[in-house]
């Protein structure tokens, strides 16, 4: 079965299309621009078919990453794959991003994974090795979980980016998200029959935007409000 995987939860804009018999991925894309998630993913997504020599058509089921991650570039990818798999009467199948990342890191001890969520604080959770996670994933800012992780190594741009916290991280692994490796865990789930996450958000904190509270309503000119 083919496996289209897409996430947008991190900067990068990832699109992959995978094998899932033959463990591999056919084609994929990736670019890095936390501002152009819309503009990028459906030509990517082309691009990826195209390469590949395939159609939607051919596509057993959607994979999209379910974040933790920034409101509005997470909802990019996931309102697309919900459209792309009722278009086509798809399965969608939901996997956390930072397993994804976990995966691409492929280590075999304890480490953390770490995200950046603006607002100085970061998406991280716990694993015991590239497939298992024991804890979160949660939102914090690093000085306030940085004796929890101490000593393990730590991946992904959260952790790069705030190394007087995570002084394990690991420049030589991966730093946003992939989605041959979301591919990866979304078939091994599968293969072993276990329940894969639904495609929804993982937003863990309320949006950037809101409404306004305690404005002072104003009446209209003429509204009858008289003397």
């Amino acid at each position: 079965m083919l496996l289209l995987a897409l996430d947008t939860a991190t900067p990068a804009v990832t699109v992959a299309l995978f094998d899932a018999e033959a463990g591999r991925v056919l084609a994929a894309r990736e670019r890095v621009d936390a501002r152009r998630h819309g503009e990028l993913l459906m030509p990517s997504v082309d691009a990826v078919l195209t390469e590949a020599g395939r159609g939607l058509g051919d596509v057993g089921a959607l994979v999209v990453g379910t974040g933790p991650g920034p409101y509005t570039g997470l909802r990019v990818g996931l309102v697309t794959a919900a459209a792309l798999g009722a278009a086509r009467d798809l399965p969608v199948h939901g996997v956390c991003t930072l397993d994804g990342l976990a995966h691409a890191g492929g280590l075999r001890e304890p480490f953390v994974v770490a995200t950046d969520a603006r607002r100085k604080e970061v998406y991280w959770a716990e694993y015991a090795d590239a497939d298992t996670r024991i804890g979160g994933p949660a939102v914090d800012r690093p000085a306030e979980i940085a004796e929890r992780v101490a000593g393990r190594p730590a991946l992904g741009a959260g952790a790069a980016l705030y190394p007087e916290a995570f002084p394990g991280v690991r420049a030589d692994l991966p730093a946003h998200a992939s989605a041959g490796a979301l591919a990866a865990v979304a078939a091994r789930r599968l293969a072993a029959g276990e329940p894969l996450d639904a495609p929804t958000p993982l937003y863990l904190r309320r949006p950037d935007a809101r409404e306004p509270a305690g404005y002072k309503a104003v009446t209209p000119a003429g509204s009858g409000g008289g003397r």
